[in-house]
């Protein structure tokens, strides 16, 4: 059996979907996804759309449908999905729909390294990222509020999830706030400390002293 691909692009996703729909030229494609508003969900670098169709025929996930020209018109190539491409829109979808995925984030990675700053400055950041994350969450579920109005849940449930986690982020946002700001949090004192004094802890110089330990032990010394 061979091996399946990881889905690594998902404009190609984007594009073997609205072919399974029916044939498109590349323009038509384009104008399609972002009258659909797939900019929204999908990081889609528009200049390599073209580039992204040719290996999906490369690759035998599409073929060319038709070629015509109209008047003095650049010539116009539509494409249809092939039953490869049909079976591995299948396998990707499978794959992203039941499999938790971990993406990298920048906020994570941020949160990572917030020792290295006051737990003031913290709150400071952490509090306008809330008030923006309010700010935008109003705004969606308002214009989501406009949209269930005029179409069917269907073509919403992709802008319903992006929702529910920017408001999952604020509430769990709001919580470390009052943890760091009540001293609740486990670890703040020393942090406070820390950042107020330059007195390394007893809980950070023992980590500290586990990690050289560590590093020792893997040099065989």
């Amino acid at each position: 059996m061979a091996k399946r691909r990881k889905v690594g692009n998902l404009l190609a996703l984007a594009l073997l979907s609205l072919l399974s729909q029916q044939p498109m030229y590349p323009y038509e494609m384009a104008q399609t996804l972002k009258a659909r508003g797939k900019d929204n969900s999908i990081k889609i670098n528009w200049g390599s759309l073209y580039t992204v169709v040719q290996n999906l025929e490369k690759y035998g996930f599409i073929e060319v449908d038709s070629t015509e020209r109209e008047g003095r018109q650049p010539e116009r190539t539509t494409y249809r999905i092939t039953e490869a491409g049909q079976a591995e829109l299948r396998d990707w979808m499978r794959d992203l729909l039941s499999v938790p995925g971990e993406e990298a984030s920048g906020f994570a990675a941020a949160l990572s390294e917030a020792g290295g700053m006051h737990p003031d400055e913290i709150v400071e950041l952490l509090t306008t990222r809330l008030t923006r994350l309010d700010a935008v969450n109003a705004a969606e579920q308002a214009g989501l509020k406009a949209l269930a109005e005029r179409l069917p849940r269907l073509f919403l449930i992709e802008s319903e999830y992006q929702l529910a986690m920017r408001i999952a982020e604020a509430g769990w946002v709001r919580g470390l706030i009052s943890e760091i700001v009540t001293g609740t949090l486990s670890g703040v004192d020393a942090w406070r400390k820390f950042r107020d004094t330059g007195e390394v802890p007893d809980v950070l110089r023992h980590l500290l002293d586990e990690e050289a330990k560590g590093r020792w032990d893997e040099a065989g010394m």
